[in-house]
């Protein structure tokens, strides 16, 4: 009896990798996907059945935003059972909130979800696209007893493969534009393709797939610096349906201990806002209390968002403020891991 081949679904939302450079104008253009196999005939010595869709009309990633995530969401919803994998192609800029936002709209995900992109062109002399492109297919389509190896959401880039809502984009320059500072790489891709087993994320297989489509974007970012005046931080506080601020504070979750600050963020709490502490550093963890600098905000009701980056804070945030949840709820669900984002 011969083995039926994986099937992936490659899904193009846009982004430099799926373009092509037109030598009539120099400019670029976006290549119909269903082409590329000729583009690319390497695919064709993978063990797995390519089919493609697009987004019906692509954007550049820095136009992302959740009626975008959604459309993303219900192609994998609606072929959730006809595909074995799924491989999402993504302009590198806003890949990392696309990845984290998937991980926590898609629950139960018992298949891989693949993000991928590129820094140069596919039909360039000196692209990134191909590699990145087919180590992603041949990730998505890796099983182990008929089972995907990969059930998580992911980020592949430059011979490394990332928990999607443990990246942040760090280079706008090299080809090793991802960074996974709290959290090892899943896969290495070298003469061998390397799997990194114990750190895989583990879901319940008895949970049955589901996808949560209702978003809140109510929210904003403060970002601290010396100097920060009550004014800045009032205006943000009043802002009209205003329902969660993310703070990005320094080292640890340390923050101004100024009576106005204090002052303002305990209104805020008191008004209903949720007030989500992270840190400004690339890696390392908030640990409110630790010094005297951040006790006040834990003693206001401040929640931590310990070592996720703000990417994923920004998704989570998203994500629990859709789900319509108790105040206790929510503080409690945001400080626990839910798709392996924080430690």
């Amino acid at each position: 009896m011969t083995k039926s081949k994986v099937k992936i679904l490659l899904l193009y939302t846009g982004g430099t990798i799926g373009m092509v450079k037109d030598f009539k104008t120099g400019s670029l253009k976006t290549f119909n996907f269903k082409n590329l196999l000729d583009r690319i005939p390497e695919l064709q010595l993978l063990d797995c059945k390519i089919d493609t869709v697009s987004l019906k009309t692509p954007i550049d990633s820095s136009n992302m935003k959740p009626k975008y995530w959604l459309q993303i969401a219900e192609i994998i919803e609606s072929n959730y059972s006809k595909f074995d994998g799924f491989v999402v192609l993504h302009g590198s800029d806003t890949m990392s909130y696309s990845a984290s936002m998937l991980s926590f709209m898609l629950e139960n995900l018992a298949k891989p979800v693949i993000f991928t992109g590129s820094q140069l062109p596919i039909g360039d002399l000196r692209t990134d696209a191909k590699e990145n492109l087919i180590t992603s297919i041949q990730v998505a389509s890796m099983q182990k007893k008929g089972k995907p190896v990969i059930k998580e959401v992911c980020l592949y880039f430059e011979y490394k493969l990332y928990r999607g809502n443990r990246t942040t984009k760090l280079n706008a320059e090299h080809f090793q534009a991802f960074v996974s500072s709290n959290y090892p790489d899943l896969a290495e891709s070298g003469v061998h393709l390397k799997i990194n087993d114990e750190y895989l994320f583990k879901p319940n297989l008895r949970k049955f797939f589901k996808v949560n489509k209702n978003l809140d974007e109510n929210i904003a970012i403060i970002k601290l610096f010396p100097g920060i005046k009550k004014e800045v931080l009032e205006s943000v506080v009043n802002i009209l349906n205003l329902k969660a601020i993310i703070i990005e504070t320094f080292g640890t979750g340390n923050c101004t201990t100024e009576k106005w600050f204090i002052d303002l963020l305990r209104q805020a709490i008191l008004k209903g806002i949720y007030i989500i502490n992270i840190t400004q550093c690339t890696g390392g963890s908030v640990m409110m209390g630790h010094y005297e600098t951040s006790s006040e905000l834990k003693k206001i009701g401040v929640i931590s968002g310990k070592d996720m980056t703000t990417e994923s804070a920004v998704a989570k945030l998203m994500y629990l403020l859709g789900q319509n949840i108790s105040h206790n709820t929510f503080k409690i669900k945001y400080e626990m891991s839910l798709r392996g984002e924080l430690s």
